[in-house]
């Protein structure tokens, strides 16, 4: 038996942006909080949103203070904010950063002590009522944001999450045409976040029949769209692709869970401050190659869901191939293949280490389990450029 569990509404397809006002006036709101990335403000994409609302007669309030990989502090300031106005809905829009603070300040408004007291790894106090109703609007195919339960935090050195089901969208909205206006470089980090979330969710040992149907299709589509969508940004093809790849990537690791690539590339977020979608991209063929003995059948899988077919291939040489061909898609889309190429030293490989391993509720969904040692191989051989294996 598997529990699955999905956000109540989404609307997905070019132009379901349309469907906001429907949704909005089911609850019954006038003062709304919309949490948005500063650029998508000065660029004008959030008036889609907010005019709207405006014109509907409702009160907005546009929050900006937020920033890629969100340090606690920016959490405890966006909370104490909407707890000290009285707002009825919060509608985030954005990147995963700006999702996942709309989702923290809609639940935790309603709550008492600090967002630190939440913390999965170090908190003590429990997430008990579902707080504001949230409406989350993604505009990258990457972080799955949107469907999942997560509220990701930076701290000194590593990374930690609230997570509870209250945290899930009230609604989705995943509207393709709000990312023809991404820059390269954050297609190329959030499309291979995107395709990490369904690969681990495909090897991931709580993998099952349904998440295993929405891994292979976002596989599918991201590794067939992703080349196009970052050197031509405004092929309306490759976004739609990118759009509902990422999305089913979503529903995929949120119900089987992410492991050794996410338990290792939050402390490079956390100590360097490298885009999550970066870290990843990263240390994916890299995790991949050294845990490969132990999921060679569905890396066989993944090549075959690549479009690279592996009909002559053993297990053995498909999982070989399958490595190969995770390098080859991150250097096309210009992400740097080595921690050197991040301008990352050796000397910080030991600290990275001993913050990986505190990620136990990640690397426990590891089809190999990863201790110390593994961990710092896989570190070191992301640094040489090498791939290794126990």
């Amino acid at each position: 038996m598997h529990k699955l569990t999905f956000t109540p509404t989404s609307y997905t397809g070019w132009g379901s942006l349309s469907q906001l006002m429907l949704e909005v006036e089911k609850f019954n709101a006038r003062n709304i909080l919309i949490v948005t990335d500063p650029l998508l403000k000065e660029i004008g994409l959030t008036d889609h949103v907010e005019k709207p609302l405006f014109e509907k007669g409702y009160s907005t309030t546009i929050y900006t203070d937020i920033a890629p990989e969100p340090a606690l502090a920016i959490g405890e300031r966006l909370v104490a904010y909407t707890r000290h106005h009285s707002f009825d809905l919060v509608i985030g829009v954005g990147g995963g950063s700006a999702l996942d603070l709309a989702k923290l300040a809609a639940v935790l408004a309603t709550h008492e002590g600090k967002v630190a007291d939440y913390l999965n790894l170090t908190g003590t106090k429990t997430v008990d009522n579902k707080g504001l109703p949230k409406i989350l609007i993604p505009t990258t195919s990457g972080t799955g944001s949107e469907v999942t339960n997560i509220s990701v935090l930076s701290l000194d050195t590593t990374k930690d999450v609230v997570t509870h089901d209250y945290l899930l969208a009230d609604v989705a909205i995943v509207d393709p045409a709000l990312t023809i206006s991404l820059p390269p470089k954050v297609t190329a980090a959030t499309g291979v976040d995107a395709l990490t979330h369904a690969i681990e969710a495909y090897v991931s040992v709580n993998a099952n029949e349904v998440t295993d149907a929405l891994a292979l299709q976002a596989i599918r589509l991201i590794s067939h769209s992703i080349r196009t969508a970052v050197h031509d940004g405004q092929n309306k093809q490759a976004r739609t692709d990118m759009s509902y790849g990422s999305y089913l990537a979503g529903l995929a690791f949120f119900n089987a869970g992410v492991a050794g690539v996410h338990a290792l590339a939050y402390p490079l977020g956390g100590q360097f401050h490298i885009a999550h979608g970066d870290s990843n991209a990263v240390l994916l063929p890299y995790v991949m190659g050294y845990i490969r003995q132990s999921c060679e059948k569905r890396m066989k899988d993944i090549v075959d869901a690549m479009g690279l077919s592996s009909m002559y291939l053993s297990q053995q040489e498909a999982s070989y191939k399958c490595v190969e061909a995770l390098h080859q898609l991150i250097k096309d889309v210009q992400i740097p293949s080595t921690l050197q190429g991040f301008g990352i030293p050796a000397s910080a490989l030991e600290q990275l280490t001993e913050d990986a391993t505190k990620q136990t509720r990640i690397l426990a969904r590891s089809p190999m389990p990863l201790e110390r040692e593994d961990i710092y191989k896989i570190y070191q051989a992301a640094y040489d450029g090498e791939v290794q294996e126990p």
